[in-house]
């Protein structure tokens, strides 16, 4: 169920993820679920949260310059297999790659109506905000994957602790 996600930024650029995918899987790494997303993007809302918040780190221009910088890079989190983690990381650090470790919950959930809505409301009820999510897909009666990253790790893990979800 916690399971740690990584975080990186790779190069906008043809032919970058088949090289960064072609890495784990030549080195028997499997990745059980993956979001990418324009880094620009990402930086661009981050500015609007800090905007509303009044809690910006940085002036406007730095964050103008930042967003020209990210538009050349893609954020991309990775869920490697369990037990492959230490090895993913000993690897991108050897390939030079600039990245994080996170904490996330992964689940595996019915693929049905409603059950993100279950998992979602849970977290909620609990006061537990999820910051972000990504899931997979499967035929009609079989399970999906979705990593939820919570506001607090810890509370969100015993939420679904005896829950039987995994």
């Amino acid at each position: 169920m916690v399971r740690t996600e990584i975080s990186l930024f790779l190069i906008n650029a043809p032919g970058e993820l088949g090289k960064l995918s072609a890495l784990f899987a030549d080195n028997g790494i499997n990745i059980d679920a993956i979001t990418i997303q324009d880094a620009s993007a990402y930086v661009r809302e981050l500015f609007k949260a800090r905007g509303k918040s009044l809690k910006r780190i940085a002036s406007a221009a730095s964050y103008n310059s930042i967003s020209k910088d990210s538009a050349d890079y893609a954020l991309i989190r990775i869920l490697p297999a369990d037990g492959t983690v230490n090895k993913a990381i000993d690897l991108l650090s050897g390939q030079e790659y600039v990245f994080d470790i996170m904490p996330v919950i992964a689940l595996e959930l019915e693929n049905r109506p409603g059950e993100l809505a279950r998992i979602a409301t849970q977290l909620g009820q609990e006061g537990v905000n999820i910051n972000y999510v990504y899931g997979s897909v499967a035929p009609s009666g079989g399970k999906c994957l979705f990593v939820f990253c919570p506001s607090d790790i810890d509370h969100a893990a015993r939420i679904f602790k005896g829950s039987g979800k995994s």
